[in-house]
């Protein structure tokens, strides 16, 4: 990934240097538990242990010429080593260091962006509690609907966010297991309680089976659900990119001092952020695809997967760790203008209580059809400039039969709305 989208943890961990370290981490806990079994000499291993190193510009180098980066690295490692170095990777295959430093990558890349989540969460939840009971504008179809709260949209993504939290955790678990089953799976050549034993070393789970590598639909769920984690991170971002339009007001994106929105017009205050944060979610949902064009690999292993991953496993988390940062900091700079939610919840007279006049009126007007065509008529004269809707519902002789002022006043009362939040929110936060 670029620099531009590349913080300074992830990208430390999909460095050159940090993978070929991870490399040489799985080979000396493989040669460790050999030592312990008795399949390597104990001498050999103490040896391998102390002077195992590597030179990055000589991995590269060897590489040119025999077009092997596993045997380049391991070549590397063994100048440093000498004689002993016979006794490393002993029994192996590539795939075998590969795939199980690949999966402790993954790991610990989930564990830099889960915090992100967590952190997350608990701005969504503090914004939550604080507009509570603060009214705003529900729309549907991008149209004015019913009055609801400010904090019942952030309890939504709440849930979702915790959700998406749950399924990358799951991810997680499903892709963190190591293998050392050597070239087909079958343990030929090293029993598996040499892969247990490293597994164990190294946090991860043995896969229950394997061929040559780990099978690549644990790989293809990891990146749907960063996928999916960025998709909805894309729906919070989007509610405020909408919210943010001039003709709404409602909420904004903080715009810090001396911060300009366009090199043409002054006045601009752009969502920057925000549309960011849609760019990043395309990009994981085109990884998600990729991912899973990786899955049908020829019989025990080909490596039409190997060059795909070594772009879409680094990107995919340097840039979701990315766009968690920056949904972070547009949680914490979010403006919420309450004024303009008020007034545009009374928009031509607050034709967005219909319903509630409509169920007032039904009773006593003896049908809901009839109901339905009073208030109707009142709401689209509001619509046409004709009055506000509030004026001509008492204006309206013919509703005036069946409801008082007070009445009629009664329906346009904002706490009817907010009678069920509290109940919600103990369902979602417990309190």
């Amino acid at each position: 990934m670029i620099k531009r989208y590349t913080l300074p943890d992830m990208g430390a961990l999909w460095s050159e240097e940090n993978r070929f370290r991870t490399w040489l981490e799985v080979e000396l806990e493989a040669a460790r538990a050999m030592a312990r079994n008795k399949i390597i000499p104990l001498k050999a291993y103490n040896t391998i242990k102390k002077k195992a190193r590597f030179d990055i510009d000589r991995i590269n180098a060897i590489e040119k010429e025999v077009n092997h980066d596993v045997i380049a690295f391991l070549t590397s490692v063994s100048e440093f080593v000498g004689e002993d170095a016979r006794y490393l990777h002993y029994g192996m295959t590539s795939s075998d260091m590969l795939d199980t430093s690949l999966s402790l990558l993954m790991k610990r890349a989930s564990a830099i962006i889960d915090k992100k989540i967590a952190a997350a969460l608990r701005l969504i939840k503090s914004l939550a509690m604080r507009h509570k009971t603060t009214p705003c504008m529900g729309r549907t179809h991008g149209v004015l609907a019913e009055p609801t709260t400010v904090g019942l949209k952030f309890a939504v993504w709440y849930t979702e966010l915790a959700r998406a939290r749950e399924r990358f955790a799951a991810a997680t678990d499903a892709v963190s297991v190591g293998k050392l089953s050597g070239a087909v799976g079958n343990f030929a050549n090293l029993d598996p309680k040499i892969e247990a034993a490293v597994c164990r070393k190294l946090g991860l789970k043995p896969a229950a089976v394997s061929t040559q590598v780990v099978q690549r639909d644990r790989h293809a769920h990891y990146v749907t659900a960063l996928a999916l984690l960025g998709s909805s991170v894309e729906k919070f971002a989007t509610e405020v990119r909408n919210l943010q339009r001039s003709e709404i007001g409602e909420m904004a994106e903080g715009f810090t001092k001396g911060q300009k929105g366009s090199s043409a017009m002054p006045h601009k205050k752009n969502p920057i952020t925000a549309e960011r944060i849609t760019g990043i979610a395309r990009l994981l949902r085109g990884y998600a695809v990729s991912a899973m064009e990786n899955i049908p690999l020829w019989h025990e292993r080909d490596i039409a997967h190997s060059s795909v991953e070594r772009v879409i496993i680094p990107d995919a988390t340097t840039v979701t760790d990315y766009g968690l940062e920056k949904f972070n900091e547009l949680l914490k700079g979010l403006v919420v203008n309450e004024k303009r939610m008020l007034e545009n919840i009374f928009f031509r007279g607050g034709v967005v209580f219909s319903q509630r006049l409509l169920l007032k009126l039904t009773g006593p007007a003896g049908s809901r059809d009839k109901a339905y065509r009073l208030v109707q008529r009142n709401a689209m004269a509001a619509y046409e400039g004709k009055g506000m809707f509030r004026d001509l519902v008492k204006a309206d002789r013919e509703i005036r039969r069946y409801l008082s002022e007070s009445d009629i006043d009664r329906c346009f009362d904002l706490k009817y709305y907010m009678k069920n939040v509290n109940k919600i929110f103990k369902r979602v936060f417990g309190r």
